[in-house]
């Protein structure tokens, strides 16, 4: 039976010949081993996902999820999440927003999703999706659901007492997201 050669791995291939060598002060051999050669880690994005609230930051993370998009001809996702209304208790029983003008905000979300869609053109598979929950646990859960590669998302830019008192969506998702998440900021220098 002749003996079969160990296979490197994929992600790391040992160069034979090549040592690290490690020496005291004296430049005595203390230690060596062989050099590991790192291979570069291929990247493959099936699924991006895009969080839009329709404002001019997250407009600016569709044109960075877009190149991505195209390069790894992964589909994406634009998802807009409407927050439901909370009245306080202290206005006791109000009338909650009928059903037919939650469905009538669902329609039109969903309506200008679809434009956005047709806007960025053919060249990339789009899927638009509209939830109604906490927007930063349903960006997480859609995450999870769909086995997202990676979201595109973008802030605001709030700081100080704004950013206190409003929270920050994108922090809480990059927190709790399954995937990797890119940030993208409003006031940032670009590299597309």
């Amino acid at each position: 039976m002749k003996p079969t050669k160990p296979t490197p791995s994929p992600r790391r291939s040992v160069r034979s010949s090549a040592r690290l060598v490690v020496t005291d002060n004296a430049g005595h051999r203390v230690a060596s081993a062989p050099v590991i050669d790192l291979a570069p880690i291929r990247f493959k994005l099936r699924k991006i996902l895009v969080p839009v609230d329709f404002s001019t930051p997250s407009q600016k993370a569709i044109r960075y999820a877009r190149p991505f998009a195209e390069q790894f001809g992964a589909t994406l996702t634009l998802l807009h999440v409407i927050e439901p209304v909370m009245y306080p208790v202290e206005f006791g029983y109000m009338p909650i927003e009928p059903q037919e003008a939650e469905d009538m905000r669902l329609a039109e979300f969903q309506r200008r999703l679809k434009q956005l869609g047709t806007e960025l053109g053919a060249t990339v598979p789009v899927q638009s999706q509209v939830r109604i929950g906490r927007a930063w646990k349903e960006v997480v859960d859609a995450a999870k659901a769909q086995e997202t590669d990676l979201i595109v998302v973008a802030t605001h830019g709030y700081t100080g007492l704004q950013h206190a008192l409003l929270g920050s969506v994108a922090e809480k998702i990059v927190r709790h997201a399954p995937c990797p998440v890119l940030v993208v900021r409003p006031e940032e220098h670009d590299f597309l």
